[in-house]
């Protein structure tokens, strides 16, 4: 059975929206934890664009199942990571003009680099996650740099609108998910999933987590963050 991280990233968008402290992605991260999620995601980002250091704060101080911090592998955040300890720390590219995180980490080119920010964030007790591309090449660095995890991008799959291209990004997803549990790494999925598209991955019995934010914070907005979070955790757990 898998399992449901919610990202709360949108909650901090629509309060950015007005520049005001509503709504709260801390309230919505305890809501969400009670409609059964098992875990909570949040991106700070260099820019603060939406997720604040307060935020991250009180995340920290609250959150009851997993606390899962995306972050930029530099320096800054690194540092406030070892400061604050959440649970897991997923390393994701980040551009300053994106919408949201692109694509996945290039850890082949630059294996050594994140070898000693793993290194770190494994001696303060802290899981390391690798954002990737389906590459077989990625997954291997990924595992020579030290992660525990890693998160396959799901984008690709997610916007691809034909079902042969559909199929195309679905089986590298398969085929990487299968690599990388055979290398004894966990195997988590995310980006741009969606109350329709997870189901096809009933036949990938290697993600054991999904991390999904964009689809059910909109779902939230028409029903609730309970219902919406209900739904997704119901649809996860038949995987």
């Amino acid at each position: 059975m898998a399992l449901l991280s919610v990202n709360v990233d949108h909650i901090a968008t629509i309060r950015e929206a007005r520049g005001i402290d509503e709504p709260d992605p801390v309230l919505a991260a305890g809501i969400a934890e009670l409609a059964g999620a098992e875990g909570i995601i949040c991106h700070l980002r260099r820019d603060r664009r939406h997720i604040k250091d307060r935020d991250l704060s009180l995340l920290r101080q609250t959150v009851k199942t997993k606390l899962n911090l995306e972050m930029a592998p530099v320096k800054e955040l690194l540092d406030i990571a070892l400061n604050i300890k959440p649970d897991v720390v997923t390393l994701v590219p980040e551009r300053r003009e994106e919408l949201t995180t692109e694509g996945g980490l290039d850890v082949a080119r630059s294996k050594e680099e994140y070898k000693g920010i793993t290194s770190r964030l494994k001696e303060a007790g802290i899981s390391v996650s690798f954002f990737i591309n389906p590459d077989p090449d990625q997954i291997r660095a990924s595992l020579d740099a030290g992660a525990d995890i890693v998160e396959i991008n799901t984008r690709e799959y997610s916007e691809a609108r034909s079902e042969s291209d559909i199929l195309r990004h679905f089986e590298k997803i398969s085929e990487a998910a299968q690599l990388a549990r055979k290398l004894k790494l966990r195997v988590h999925a995310g980006h741009g999933l969606n109350y329709v598209n997870i189901k096809r991955f009933s036949s990938i019995p290697e993600i054991e987590e999904y991390s999904i934010g964009h689809s059910i914070i909109a779902r939230t907005l028409i029903v609730g963050i309970d219902r919406a979070v209900r739904e997704m955790v119901t649809l996860v757990s038949q995987l």
